[in-house]
Parts: structure tokens; sequence; C-alpha cells
């Protein structure tokens, strides 16, 4: 039951934020900034909140800026619009999840392209050897023939 308390709390804030940052925040360092998760503490004092950043290094950098100038702001409209007898603290994570996700499609996409070209070099080729390399059982002709000629 508390935990799903907690849930709520979370999911609210995060919309009370978001909501925040693009009607009230006017900071031109903040860039296309997306709420992706706000995680609370099971005594709500503390929040985390994780945003992505469209753009390169630098607009992370301003934008990280951009939220640890607004926090107070933030945090006075959470506890408005909260309604509880405490205010969380705010504390904002750049969220690497969308940047691994790439990592790990471009990963995929170099192991295709190797698979690829494996395949590509391994048509119409054939293994060393004999076609079946595994032992076969004795027939029961050649033992007899063997029995004969001893």
């Amino acid at each position: 039951m508390a935990g799903q308390r907690t849930q709520q709390l979370a999911d609210r804030i995060k919309v009370i934020i978001a909501q925040m940052l693009e009607r009230r925040v006017k900071d031109p360092r903040l860039g296309f900034v997306t709420i992706t998760d706000v995680r609370l503490t099971g005594d709500h004092q503390n929040a985390s909140v994780f945003y992505t950043v469209m753009g390169d290094e630098r607009a992370a950098t301003d934008t990280a800026a951009a939220l640890r100038s607004a926090t107070g702001l933030l945090r006075t409209e959470v506890g408005k619009q909260l309604g509880t007898r405490h205010t969380p603290s705010l504390e904002f994570f750049l969220d690497a999840v969308p940047e691994s996700a790439r990592q790990i499609e471009d990963l995929l996409a170099k192991a295709r392209e190797s698979d690829e070209r494996v395949a590509a070099a391994a048509e119409g080729k054939t293994y060393a050897g004999d076609p079946d390399p595994y032992k076969q059982p004795r027939a029961a002709e050649d033992d007899d023939e063997d029995d004969e000629q001893a």
C-alpha cells in the first residue's frame, strides 16, 4: 500500500515538473527536455528526477545548469500542488537509458553486418573432410566378412 502511494506521488511530481518546464521556466539554457522518471524515497523526503535532452553535449550541460537554477521554483510548485506536509527535495539526473539503447542498437547493427559478410563468404563452400565425420556402427555383413577372413 505504501509503495503504491509513493508511486502515485512520484508520477504526480513527474507531471508537475514537466508542466512547469513547459509553461513557467523561461531559462534560455533549457533545451528540449523530457522528464523520463521520478523516484521518490520511501519517506517522501527526496525525489530523483531523471530527464533526457535532445541535442549535443553542450545542450545537456546547459539544461543541467538551467534545472539546477530552477530547482527552488519547481520544488515550491511541487509542494503547492501535492498538498503534503513535507515537500521532497528535488535532484536532477541525466537519464542514460536512451544513450545506452543507441549504443546497443549500433552494436547489433555491426553484428548483423558481420553475420552477413560471413554468410556471403560461406556461400557455395563445403566442409573439408568427409561429409559425415562421425563413426558409424559397423554393418552386420562387415562383421561376417571379417570373421571369414580370420
